[in-house]
């Protein structure tokens, strides 16, 4: 591969694209598509109760670190600041990460870099560079697909294969939830950690899997438990945190490393949180004390249909197995597939009933979509059944079909997702009160268990039930009742058990801040009906600089 000739003397801009991104606009911005994962893809039918925060770009804030060229990341820039940021620095390398649906901003950002850098060499990278013929609709020198730390490396002349440093990262930011912003204060956001890439497992419409190479391919950046328990001690020691989200696509299949990780954390006296995706299959290869000792708080599984063909799912007894993990405490976001390939107008809604009765604390909703870069996508145009003229801006699982599926239309492919999402919604109350629910139940089987870090655990999790969630529950208690009454009662149930446990705290915490989140969740709710969206914040970081000459 061509080498910059400045090797790593070369100055580095690294910027996601740019905003404002919860709004309809000429470069694909989409209003129910905004930067706010849970809010979007998780929560979106929840109102007021819906979970919404922001998450970094973290993909280019790894490449920064793991470089020695002077560097720049610009995360959620203005199309003003990412222009002031090429006209007041020099840059020899202008770096642009993007998913799929960004595609207009990446077009627009790379005229922007001719236009007003025209001596920067532009790299893009991300999601976006699997769209067919992607180098005729950008303006790019250099096209990324896959790892991007190394590719990196070698085109500055660094040796790729140097350990991977992790950045610290804080994996979300201005979160909010009942028309209230929580204090962003340092230790209260779990840190995000990487010790992968890709996916083993393959499925025909994953993304992340075909990104990083397909069926059974994934980049391990952290090999062992070791490594990984390092990595982890430095990031408590530098943001103060004893949570850490694990971005990892089935972390708990790796069982070796993870319990190599437990055995260091036992010797350590470690209390810390992890939230993990993993398949049900690898969550079966442990027992639920294995797991709560490991201290997995929080699991994203896949939950598609029965009558699907995905290995994750073969021979398990997914409902029980979503009862006991949050009967031990440990919150489940159960993810399901709609529109697959069997479903009908007769039985989807079936289906959909299906998985909301798996009642688990969270629930997220995908239309079946073949995106550009996964076997899925290939079979369908293989088949000719993509449909045309379809805006890769609307290319996210969150809208409408894009391909010409057997049985149900365009239209009610959203119709379903919608009803879905509302349907989980009014039959299982708030993600909130589920995530209270789970942690009381937690709290009473393990407030007196022999290891004192898990006892220690779930005691600070109880610092918040016991005052600001069981305050929670008494708004949504209130406001639930012209939802759904049953919900509403069980809602009630729970306050009074959580009241049980913890009498006086509780009860004041109820009497004094209930009042005040049902004004403030009931004043969100009309600042959303008149349309009132949330962006996030523009940052500029810099590493190894140095003005230029």
């Amino acid at each position: 591969m061509e080498k910059h000739p400045k090797g790593n003397q070369a100055r580095i801009l690294l910027s996601s694209v740019f905003g404002p991104y919860a709004q309809d606009d000429e470069f694909g911005s989409r209003s129910i598509n905004p930067m706010e994962l849970y809010h979007n893809q998780v929560t979106r039918a929840q109102g007021s109760f819906s979970l919404r925060m922001f998450h970094r770009s973290w993909g280019i804030m790894m490449i920064q670190e793991n470089i020695s060229a002077p560097c720049s990341v610009l995360d959620f820039p203005t199309r003003e600041s990412f222009a002031r940021e090429l006209t007041t620095q020099h840059y020899d390398v202008v770096g642009i990460s993007s998913i799929i649906v960004n595609v207009g901003k990446v077009r627009e950002m790379c005229r922007m870099v001719r236009e007003l850098s025209p001596d920067s060499v532009i790299v893009v990278g991300g999601h976006v560079t699997a769209i067919p013929g992607v180098d005729m609709m950008i303006d790019a020198d250099h096209i990324v697909r896959g790892e991007g730390i190394s590719w990196m490396r070698r085109y500055l002349g660094e040796d790729e294969r140097a350990p991977i440093k992790h950045p610290m990262i804080v994996s979300g930011l201005e979160t909010r939830i009942m028309g209230i912003r929580l204090p962003n204060r340092k230790g209260g956001t779990a840190a995000t950690i990487i010790p992968s890439v890709g996916c083993p497992m393959g499925c025909n419409f994953c993304t992340t899997s075909a990104f990083f190479g397909g069926k059974g391919k994934f980049f391990n950046f952290y090999e062992t438990g070791d490594e990984l328990f390092e990595v982890m001690c430095g990031i408590e020691a530098e943001l103060k945190v004893q949570s850490f989200f694990v971005m990892d696509e089935n972390f708990l299949l790796h069982r070796t490393r993870a319990m190599r990780l437990l055995e260091l954390m036992k010797a350590a006296g470690k209390s810390w949180e992890l939230s993990v995706f993993a398949s049900a299959n690898a969550i079966r290869k442990y027992t639920m004390l294995e797991l709560v000792e490991l201290g997995v708080s929080w699991v994203w599984m896949g939950l598609e249909s029965p009558r699907s063909n995905y290995s994750k799912l073969e021979g398990k007894d997914v409902r029980q197995l979503t009862r006991e993990l949050r009967e031990h405490g440990i919150r489940v976001q159960g993810s399901t597939i709609v529109g697959l390939e069997h479903h009908t107008p007769d039985n989807i809604a079936d289906e959909i009933e299906a998985a909301v009765s798996y009642q688990t604390d969270f629930h997220q909703f995908m239309l079946y979509t073949p995106v550009p870069g996964t076997p899925l996508y290939q079979e369908m145009a293989e088949q000719g059944r993509l449909l045309p003229d379809i805006d890769f801006a609307d290319v996210h699982g969150q809208f409408k079909f894009n391909f010409k599926h057997a049985a149900i239309s365009r239209d009610d492919s959203k119709r379903f997702l919608d009803w879905a999402f509302r349907r989980d919604f009014e039959n299982n109350g708030p993600s909130l009160y589920r995530m209270c629910q789970t942690m009381l139940q937690g709290w009473q089987r393990y407030k007196d268990y022999p290891d004192p870090r898990v006892r220690e655990r779930f005691a600070r999790e109880m610092k918040k039930l016991r005052s600001a969630y069981n305050a929670a529950l008494w708004a949504m208690e209130k406001e639930f009742k012209k939802v759904n009454r049953t919900v509403s009662d069980r809602i009630h149930n729970l306050r009074r058990e959580v009241e049980k446990e913890f009498p006086v705290v509780s009860r004041l915490a109820a009497a004094s801040l209930g009042p005040i989140l049902l004004w403030s969740t009931r004043r969100e709710e009309k600042r959303l009906a008149a349309g009132r969206t949330y962006e996030p914040p523009t940052f500029i970081e810099r590493r190894n600089w140095v003005p230029a000459s």
